[in-house]
């Protein structure tokens, strides 16, 4: 007998004992929907939510049992069938999925599904209540901590989702990750382990998860210059390139170079506290510098250590002669690199630091986190709490997990379908002939595009916020935007959460105590020199009528999508949370330092429910630079923010990405190439080999972004529109077209998995664990990833690279997209990759529907649809169609062709029609091609059928030896 089916035997003994609120000492109180239990003078409650879901809540004072957060849609649970049952020192609630165990004596709870595995177990004592004083508010900082399970990292449990780090990790067990909003980085404290279950922390505060320990300096004591003497390393100081002269050399006891990671709240300080050329060292000019660093660093203790540089510009490490860090960021937003590097007990390691400072700006730290003193735990943490509040998610399948986020938090609309076609932007369109202009070349080159969209400074340069045009450069806003619906593309416009002093709308919002008050006590001053603040989202009365300023300024022009950036909020800068909780401080929900995560999801809201309010029947769309769980209910789609165009970023954004689709926000995508661009590949005069790096790195990044679920290009100069890359006799241009072209053919695909993602809580892109769970392999796989259940997608973020290693999940057989040729699952190869192409895999048992070729979404009706059966397996697709732009699916205007392919009796089978909407094709065609390990097909556009299928929506069936 099960633990499981104990439970229920039991539970007939003991059911009426349970409703007399059993055991008496420590009290406990049965409940319709759970248990709560006396911990000593605190209280925790355990409620049962779904099938799936229980809640755990731990606090002082039973009133915080009732909260409402802004994370969860509606009431957290319903009612649910379950058990109670008591045992020695313990009680269990169970469901018929899973069964939460709670020790009387401390409260601890652990979870274990039906058959009585341990899945996930509090610590003795793991739920936290720390008292603090933050922002003058008596609070709590609260934690759980949770019991690491057994295995190797490899083949034992690993750990998903938190948002969008760009880390470079894929499976964070053993390590660390602060969660609080920033540019390039959005916190979500959704945890997804491979084991299938999920951890969903209902708190809006900065978070930490894993070691809670900050990294340090690396202490001077462990360091050692290049003649071996302690105290530091030696650095060799060069103005001008890593080649050029020697400056100067010293021994540096730290590097600690540049603004502080803990900058003020008044940005003109922070501006004040970057470093001028002869502050790194008095012999040098302002202009580009290298400095190099070497010497040796010694172990405290075996162990693996996190080194961490924080910096900006160029930056290279190398670790015991290898190089663990090699990355290029923006002068104006310095960020981590992290290398992991296991060191020997009180041994010296060579080291080497490189720093090529190209921008006027400079910031570097090296500091590293040394071995943990015990052992590694599953722990969260959050700065301000009345208590410990989270859900534990069951699956198994990690598509149930993702479901059970979204049934708490809420269920992500349908896009519009020409939000999947090519988006178009450059920062910046400055005149309304441009993007225009930018248009007619689409449209006369014939590459497919659907949005147009113009980023910032639109506006005249002191009215930042007003939502106005400048009329010199947009003389007539709406008849330029009809002049874009004209060309058959869509308009999405850049708004800001921000506003200048002197606006009408920056007054309106101040009369009615709608912005942060600490920066009008204090003026910041943005980068272009004007005093400014952010509105408080947090308010009802303050969305709406940032709405209404939008509405009247923006959306009665016809504007048809919204950027909204900056939305950590970005009110000093390159923020941290310090300096982000004291400027958005208080909100009208609390303090900074306890809403501070939340803003992205109700600066979202603002949006979602205006323009839903005066215009009902147009689908929304909103594309936001930061998310936070519940983000997706509100139409809103997240891009990486402003990554750095460089191939170490570009690597990082593949399990950024991943990580967060796992974390349950399905709309993800990335500025393609890299938002900002390094000198050497900006200049005008840039070297010809520089310029086909360029190239190169934009066509591998778009390449990979066709297979995202929003396909965008956008950043700094050079421009990122396709004749710019060589023309059209250059591998580049033809590889970006030659994708674009694909994206397009595969709307039927693409379009039809967003309804999954609507309908179901489906996922398309896919980290391969959320496939091949039972395969321990996949689990640090943070390279690849499947695009819906059928193309498994390798990227290529090497330069120069022609090949790439490719592992392709057991259990399966796997086609090669191009070429048809099968191969068997479990192994790894070395995938052909050339310049116009990237390695995709195609699993056996898939249905893929390609459509004709498009210019525009709208163009034409998908017809004929072509059927691309690769056989070797059962295979099924559900084909889904509606209107495209409005919400009357949500009432059931659409239509759905479910498609089964028969391996056993080589039969395919388009089922009968289910729905209607207004303008669907009563009559089709579908053409079919077989892909079989003896018959290898590879892709083309326009392939030979082997049969054309007349489809009227009622069933039909086609063997498959059946004659043309």
């Amino acid at each position: 007998m099960t633990t499981f089916q104990r439970f229920a035997a039991a539970w007939a003994v003991l059911s009426l004992a349970a409703t007399a609120g059993f055991p008496a000492d420590p009290p406990l109180t049965r409940l319709d929907d759970g248990v709560v239990l006396a911990v000593g003078d605190d209280r925790l409650k355990v409620q049962v939510c779904r099938e799936r879901i229980v809640r755990v809540l731990y606090a002082p004072d039973p009133g915080f049992f009732a909260r409402e957060t802004s994370m969860i849609e509606g009431s957290p649970c319903r009612e649910t069938p379950w058990r109670l049952t008591a045992g020695d020192g313990e009680v269990t609630l169970a469901t018929t999925a899973l069964a939460a165990r709670v020790r009387l004596d401390d409260g601890a709870v652990t979870f274990l599904d039906r058959d009585g595995q341990v899945l996930l177990a509090e610590r003795r004592g793991g739920k936290t209540l720390e008292p603090a004083l933050v922002q003058g508010e008596t609070t709590f900082h609260v934690g759980a901590q949770f019991q690491a399970t057994d295995g190797e990292p490899a083949h034992g449990e690993a750990f998903y989702g938190l948002g969008q780090h760009q880390n470079g990790l894929m499976d964070y067990r053993g390590h660390s990750v602060d969660l609080y909003q920033h540019n390039i980085v959005a916190a979500v404290p959704f945890l997804v382990s491979s084991r299938g279950w999920g951890l969903l922390w209902d708190n809006t505060s900065h978070t930490r998860f894993g070691d809670r320990r900050e990294p340090t300096l690396i202490p001077s004591s462990r360091l050692y210059d290049a003649a071996g003497r302690p105290g530091g390393l030696t650095g060799t100081y060069r103005q001008g390139t890593c080649a050029a002269p020697v400056v100067a050399t010293r021994v540096d006891a730290a590097i600690d170079f540049g603004a502080p990671e803990d900058r003020p709240a008044v940005s003109a300080v922070h501006q004040a506290a970057q470093p001028t050329a002869s502050e790194l060292h008095p012999r040098l000019a302002d202009g580009d510098v290298c400095v190099t660093w070497e010497g040796e660093v010694e172990s405290a203790g075996a162990g693996d250590y996190d080194f961490v540089v924080f910096g900006n510009n160029g930056v290279r490490l190398w670790l015991d002669g290898r190089l663990v860090v090699d990355s290029w960021r923006q002068g104006w937003l310095p960020w981590t690199d992290l290398a992991r590097v296991h060191l020997a007990e009180k041994r010296r390691y060579p080291i080497r630091l490189e720093w090529r400072r190209d921008q006027d700006q400079g910031t570097l730290r090296l500091k590293w986190r040394e071995p943990p003193v015990s052992e590694q735990s599953v722990s969260l943490w959050s700065e301000v709490g009345d208590g410990v509040d989270y859900y534990f998610v069951y699956g198994p399948e990690l598509d149930a997990v993702v479901a059970g986020y979204r049934e708490l938090t809420g269920r992500a609309p349908l896009m519009p379908r020409w939000a999947f076609g090519l988006w178009q932007s450059r920062e910046r369109y400055e005149t309304a002939e441009q993007g225009l202009e930018v248009l007619a070349q689409f449209r006369e080159r014939r590459i497919p595009v659907d949005v147009l969209v113009q980023d910032w400074r639109y506006w005249p340069d002191d009215q930042w916020g007003s939502h106005r045009f400048d009329r010199e450069r947009f003389p007539d806003p709406a008849g330029w935007i009809r002049a874009v619906h004209e060309r058959h593309a869509r308009l999405m416009i850049s708004v800001w959460p921000k506003l200048y002093r002197g606006t009408e709308h920056f007054a309106e919002l101040a009369e009615k105590g709608f912005l942060y008050p600490e920066t009008l006590r204090r003026p910041t001053t943005d980068w272009l020199g004007h005093v400014h603040t952010f509105y408080d989202a947090f308010h009802p009365e303050a969305r709406w009528l940032f709405w209404e300023q939008m509405n009247r300024e923006l959306y009665a022009k016809g504007v048809d999508a919204w950027w909204m950036d900056a939305t950590e909020p970005e009110l000093v800068g390159e923020g941290t949370p310090e300096a982000l909780k004291a400027t958005m401080h208080p909100t009208a929900l609390g303090s900074g330092a306890r809403m501070a995560n939340a803003y992205a999801l109700v600066s979202s809201q603002a949006v979602w429910e205006g323009q839903r309010r005066v215009d009902p029947g147009r689908r929304v769309f909103i594309l936001t630079r930061s998310a936070f769980a519940g983000s997706q209910r509100y139409a809103a789609a997240t891009w990486s923010g402003d990554v750095s165009a460089s191939w170490t970023a570009f690597a990082n954004q593949i399990p950024a990405g991943l990580n967060f689709t796992l974390s349950g926000i399905p709309y993800w995508t990335t500025d393609v190439g890299g938002f900002a661009v390094p000198p050497r590949f900006a200049r005008e005069d840039a070297r010809p080999e520089d310029v086909e790096e360029w190239r190169e790195l934009v066509t591998r990044w778009f390449q990979f972004a066709t297979f995202c679920p929003l396909l965008r290009v956008h950043g700094q100069y050079p421009f990122r529109e396709t004749w710019h890359f060589g023309g059209e006799d250059h591998p580049a241009y033809r590889s970006q077209l030659a994708f674009d072209r694909l994206r397009y053919r595969l709307l039927p695909y693409v379009y039809s998995l967003a309804a999954r993602v609507t309908r179901e809580h489906y996922t398309m892109t896919r980290a391969l664990v959320m496939d091949f769970r039972h395969d321990p392999e996949v689990f640090g796989v943070g390279d690849q990833l499947m695009f819906g259940p059928a193309l498994l997608v390798n990227p290529v973020t090497v330069h120069g690279a022609r090949s790439r290693p490719v592992y392709l999940p057991r259990g399966t057989l796997w086609y090669d997209f191009w070429t048809g040729e099968s191969v068997d699952g479990g192994r790894t190869i070395e995938a052909p990759a050339p310049y116009e192409s990237l390695p995709v895999y195609v699993k056996a048992g898939s249905i893929v529907p390609f459509g004709p070729e498009l210019q525009y979404t709208d163009e034409k009706p998908a017809d004929p649809i072509t059927l691309w059966v690769w056989q070797g397996a059962d295979a099924d697709f559900e084909l889904y169609e509606d209107d495209g732009v409005s919400f009357a699916y949500e009432k059931g205007a659409f239509a759905v062709i479910p498609i089964q392919w028969d391996e056993s009796a080589q039969r395919l089978t388009l089922g009968e029609r289910k729905g209607s909407f207004p303008g669907m094709l009563e009559e089709r065609s579908f053409r079919v091609v077989w892909v079989a390990a003896g018959a290898p097909r590879g892709y083309t556009p326009e392939p030979e059928a082997a049969r054309t299928i007349r489809y009227l929506g009622a069933r039909t069936t086609l063997r498959k030896e059946t004659p043309q």
